[in-house]
């Protein structure tokens, strides 16, 4: 392992080196600290109920929580970037095969749970040939692993319930990971969680200002085509911005890749969104769990993240690469 790698993977000396993190990290401590305050003005001048200012009061206590929690491995290192989101998909796929009944099936979800495993472990090693492999790998294992049970009834849902769990925490997930090889791993980890977020706060404050037609009452009750609309412009906008830091320098700052990337996480950030909506609707719950009040489970707050990742991630390898065109293996030490 190189000092570079070292630094890169361990290291906290060059955590705020880049203007983009430094003006990030102050951007999220000024959101914190002004949001009280716009609560209690909404409060005060009576632009919100009860309810409302309770939920919102939920959301901001759980952000406290949460913005350390994403931020904090960033900034200490990649390979604490990767870890935290090899956890996170694990945390996903629990909340997952509990609500799915999926758990019952043990043996497809240890494959599953070893699938996520190998795809953090081959993050860690910036082993991108086996980051690739192991999607089919996984997938035929799983096909495989269920026909032992010798019970046909049921097989192509349960294989079916064990591919998409493995497909969006596994997989999906797995490519935000990827990124902490990259050199520039905390700025465009940073870029994607904050546009992330901010484009589900936009498409609430947005659905609640002038929000009048549902987007997909079936789906999801409260989601509104006034407010998908006013979080595609902001995101779009604020995607587009922000990137133009991230990319400085390179082909990704022109004009049209930063508002087709932008583009990319706000309508796919909603599509993540409503496609944990439409599996809570199948299986009849409401939220995945209640880990975070306001939020509900951990899938429920991270899934705008489940196809903004992997997008995200080829639309930038195919221009910059991102972190694998070097395909140097950290841990097992051999080239690739």
């Amino acid at each position: 392992m190189t000092p570079e790698t070292r630094q890169r993977m361990f290291g906290t000396r060059l955590a705020f080196h880049d203007p983009f993190v430094v003006k990030a990290m102050l951007a999220v401590v000024v959101l914190l600290a002004i949001t009280p305050l716009i609560i209690a003005l909404l409060a005060k001048t009576g632009k919100a109920r009860d309810r409302l200012l309770k939920d919102l009061w939920d959301r901001y206590f759980s952000w406290l929580v949460l913005a350390p929690l994403i931020i904090g491995p960033i900034l200490l290192g990649a390979a604490y970037a990767i870890l935290a989101v090899g956890v996170l998909s694990l945390l996903c796929y629990r909340e997952y095969a509990r609500a799915t009944g999926l758990f019952r099936e043990r043996a497809i979800s240890i494959v599953v749970v070893l699938g996520i495993l190998l795809v953090t472990f081959a993050s860690l090693d910036n082993w991108y040939a086996f980051f690739t492999a192991i999607w089919p790998l996984t997938v035929g294992l799983i096909a495989a692993i269920a026909i032992l049970a010798d019970h046909p009834s049921g097989y192509i849902q349960r294989v079916g319930l064990g591919v998409l769990g493995f497909m969006l925490f596994g997989a999906c997930l797995g490519h935000l990971g990827f990124f902490g090889n990259d050199p520039k791993y905390r700025q465009i980890m940073l870029w994607i969680l904050l546009c992330v977020e901010m484009n589900d706060v936009f498409a609430y404050i947005c659905g609640k200002s002038f929000g009048k037609r549902k987007l997909a009452p079936n789906t999801s009750p409260n989601k509104t085509l006034g407010g998908a609309w006013g979080a595609l412009v902001l995101t779009t906008i604020l995607a587009a911005t922000l990137g133009g830091f991230v990319f400085r320098q390179t082909v990704l700052a022109q004009w049209q890749h930063l508002l087709l990337m932008g583009t990319m996480i706000a309508v796919l950030g909603q599509f993540g969104d409503l496609l944990l909506s439409s599996v809570k609707r199948d299986v009849g719950i409401k939220d995945m769990g209640s880990t975070f009040p306001g939020h509900g489970g951990v899938l429920d707050r991270f899934n705008s993240l489940l196809l903004v990742s992997p997008a995200i991630f080829h639309y930038v390898g195919y221009y910059l690469g991102a972190g694998w065109q070097e395909q140097i293996r950290i841990f097992s030490h051999a080239q690739g």
